[in-house]
């Protein structure tokens, strides 16, 4: 059986990360990459370096930039972003591991698995719409990644994650200071997890935006006859198994809660080559059970 192509990036260059946030623009959104030519250039981090994946030292797959966008005034020049950073290439255990970091990209990557009939549980829907601001006084108020009409005619509610990381275990980062032996484990049983982040204090959450959808979605979900979907893209391959990060308690909790009250969850999992090709892999990768 072939696999189906969901995406394809177009005028790639690879380069190298030498420093985030540039020399030249102090934003954590802007990286100094040097390029095989030896060339450097500043480009876009929307993934704000994505827990290393986009950080110094990171092999990154860009595109070019069509917006060509300025950055502020530095060394009496107007910089701009030739590049925006979307895929990072990660060689670990002799296997590359290529991995989609752009968090515009799952969003994409959903639209082409609807449009194609590859999420098994939204297959031939009658209609749907990009981002739909909902609001209901004191309780929704919202903007979703999709909303549509299934092919029962029930109305159905979508959010989209982006989840770009996995390891070998879901460990806070104290932890993973200590040296943990994985040799003995295999390169595709790690766990896919989601959020992961900056924060300033441990007790927050890390993701106050994907908290409050998937409560409302919960809210929604147990008020209305709507289908309420939450769908993480993982985009890479070296996993077994996804499941809500243990660095967030709150959100973790959450997810379960909402679960619970029938809330469904799809975990779409893609595969991308060097050529800025995104495959289909499956939508069904085992959720961790709650403790």
């Amino acid at each position: 059986m072939s696999k189906i192509l969901l995406y394809k990036l177009e005028n790639l260059i690879e380069g190298t990360v030498v420093k985030r946030p540039s020399k030249f623009i102090k934003s954590p959104y802007v990286a100094d990459v040097l390029l095989n030519s030896s060339e450097e250039v500043l480009a876009h981090t929307p993934s704000l370096g994505c827990c290393g994946l986009a950080d110094i030292s990171s092999n990154v797959i860009m595109c070019v930039s069509n917006t060509k966008k300025k950055t502020k005034q530095t060394n009496k020049a107007n910089r701009q972003c030739s590049y925006i950073v979307y895929l990072s290439i990660v060689l670990e255990k002799g296997k590359e591991q290529i991995i989609g970091i752009h968090p515009k990209l799952a969003e994409n990557l959903v639209e082409s698995a609807l449009n194609k009939n590859c999420l098994s549980k939204l297959t031939n829907i009658k209609k749907y719409r990009r981002e739909t601001t909902i609001h209901v006084k004191n309780k929704i108020n919202s903007r979703f990644d999709f909303t549509g009409i299934d092919e029962n005619g029930i109305p159905f509610i979508m959010e989209v994650k982006n989840v770009p990381l996995a390891d070998y275990e879901d460990l806070p980062k104290s932890k993973k200071i200590e040296k943990v032996d994985y040799k003995e484990y295999s390169f595709d049983s790690k766990v896919a997890y989601f959020p992961d982040g900056y924060r300033k204090q441990s007790s927050e959450p890390v993701s106050p935006r994907a908290l409050k959808h998937i409560k409302e979605m919960t809210l929604i979900n147990l008020e209305s006859k709507i289908r309420c979907i939450m769908c993480y893209v993982i985009q890479r391959t070296d996993v077994n198994r996804f499941q809500p990060s243990i660095i967030d308690p709150e959100y973790r909790e959450a997810v379960k809660t909402a679960t619970a009250s029938g809330v469904e969850i799809i975990t779409l999992v893609v595969s991308w080559n060097r050529e800025g090709e995104a495959y289909f892999i499956r939508d069904d990768l085992p959720l961790t059970p709650f403790n």
